[in-house]
């Protein structure tokens, strides 16, 4: 099992489907990656070398933002939005949608699950 960026990736998939398993690599940065490090599209983790392994490291490494500094990324503009008190951090904070998507009738995802309110029964 190769590990890349602190992510044990499967051995029997193919190398451009392995490496989205990696948070921040999705399927065109995976074909970027394998073009870079010329390696096979064909290919599949356990056919690789550790040569061609440290290569994909490196040039992940060097050139792409992934896993725990990514999220930390993330997690710091939410906050940043939150500590200014716009209307993105407001909805942030509130647990609503934030980019205009109605909450009357959908929204679940953000506002979990429906509550029920007292006295609504006719």
């Amino acid at each position: 099992m190769a590990r890349i960026a602190g992510v044990n990736i499967p051995t029997n998939k193919r190398v451009i489907v392995a490496l989205q398993y990696i948070h921040g690599i999705g399927q065109a940065h995976a074909r970027q990656i394998m073009t870079k490090t010329g390696i096979d599209d064909a290919r599949r983790v356990n056919q690789l070398t550790d040569a061609e392994v440290l290569q994909i490291r490196e040039a992940i490494d060097r050139d792409y933002t992934v896993e725990g500094d990514l999220r930390r990324e993330t997690a710091v503009n939410i906050k940043r939005l939150m500590d200014l008190a716009c209307y993105r951090g407001l909805r942030h904070r509130k647990g609503l949608p934030v980019r205009g998507q109605r909450t009357h009738t959908n929204a679940r995802t953000r506002k979990g699950p429906a509550k029920p309110i007292a006295g609504k029964k006719k």
